[in-house]
């Protein structure tokens, strides 16, 4: 470890156990001296906006934005997970949700699930109240309510030392502050997520905000986690952001060394300007998929209407249950007769129908509970969502 100080910190011998280790204490945001800024960043950052501001444009142009909407904080929820090491995909957390469907695996889908219920209630209480500590504690007590981290303090700052790979302080791979730092460090954050001592660009903050709780490492468990979801809620609580449809998780999934690198480098070398390039070319990349992804969907939904109606009579209930498909994109008989409030047989002869268009597959190989799958919307929103395989 360096033991000069860095513009992000600086690393502090800790001796009061076993062995001595360093632990990193970040230094308060925005970085003395600022961002160099040069033509290529500059032009990085442009490109970065313009992505995220149409994406924002192609929400709001959305015929259902909570459809959408839906189904993204999903796929957020799933590829942030995974980076965790959850082998949950998007199949298995669609399931989970639909209480007329087959078991499946509840560790993994649990948490899944956890995500998509704290980032929900951190977006309806930010349009009550500021984004602040209290309210990430209470965020963080969604997250790991249930889970394995469960019994690691949910909704609580930690009060012990943790640490990032190795088994122990002395061999790990980080040291976040030690507890008593933590306040003062989170205060800090706190501080510049509000703009104090000065108001920074939405994309920046987010960013380095991102960075920043990454390296206090506050809770015993689900840090990464919620730090991507602080993300979202930066961009989402400035306005940059009408609704969460940038799953940045992707990025950071399919770039996880340069993506654990770069945070390190920040620490080591205060290497912002490195991390924050990573983190933008991420949002350019991601908004620009995004886009393209919404504009898939809506032409396929409009392609796989006008094929309903070719059914004559049976149109009217089969295209009753693909807007439901569009909503839950898996699932059940069962759910399909409650929601729509129709008998069992005609929720049947609806799907055999959609079936015989090839739009929808059976997709558990059940003969009771049958769940059936929209298979070509799916397939677009899978991509990228494969667990990760060591």
């Amino acid at each position: 470890m360096p033991s000069s100080p860095t513009r992000a910190g600086r690393w502090e011998r800790q001796m009061g156990g076993p062995e001595p280790f360093s632990a990193f204490l970040p230094a308060p945001l925005p970085p003395i001296p600022g961002l160099n800024q040069d033509s290529a960043f500059q032009a990085l950052q442009e490109r970065a906006t313009l992505a995220l501001g149409r994406l924002d444009e192609v929400g709001k142009l959305l015929p259902d934005p909570h459809l959408f909407l839906y189904m993204y904080v999903r796929k957020e929820a799933v590829l942030s997970s995974q980076i965790e090491g959850t082998q949950s995909s998007l199949s298995d957390l669609l399931l989970f949700e639909d209480p007329g469907a087959p078991g499946v695996p509840e560790g993994d889908a649990h948490e899944v699930s956890n995500y998509v219920q704290a980032m929900e209630h951190g977006l309806t209480s930010m349009r009550k109240v500021p984004l602040s500590l209290r309210l990430i504690k209470e965020i963080h007590g969604v997250l790991m309510k249930g889970t394995r981290g469960g019994d690691k303090q949910p909704g609580e700052f930690r009060r012990s030392q943790n640490w990032v790979g190795g088994t122990r302080p002395g061999n790990a791979l980080y040291v976040p502050p030690p507890p008593h730092e933590v306040p003062i460090a989170l205060g800090a954050l706190e501080k510049f997520l509000h703009g104090d001592p000065v108001q920074m660009p939405t994309l920046l903050k987010a960013g380095m905000a991102h960075a920043q709780f990454e390296s206090i490492h506050p809770f015993l468990d689900g840090n990464g986690r919620l730090g991507r979801l602080l993300i979202t809620f930066v961009l989402c609580s400035e306005g940059a952001l009408s609704k969460p449809l940038l799953y940045l998780s992707l990025h950071f999934k399919e770039h996880r060394k340069e993506y654990y690198a770069a945070l390190q480098r920040v620490r080591e070398e205060g290497d912002w300007e490195g991390w924050m390039s990573f983190y933008l070319e991420g949002v350019e990349a991601v908004a620009g998929q995004a886009c393209e992804t919404a504009r898939k969907i809506m032409r396929l939904f409009e392609q796989n209407h006008r094929k309903i109606q070719e059914l004559g009579k049976a149109a009217a209930t089969a295209a009753r249950v693909h807007d439901l498909l569009k909503k839950h994109c898996i699932i059940s008989l069962p759910t399909i007769q409650k929601e729509l409030k129709v008998a069992f047989p005609t929720a049947a002869k609806a799907m055999h129908n959609l079936e015989k268009l090839s739009l929808v597959r059976e997709y558990t190989g059940k003969r009771r509970n049958r769940c059936f799958a929209y298979d070509p919307y799916l397939r677009l929103l899978q991509e990228g969502t494969e667990p990760i395989r060591n």
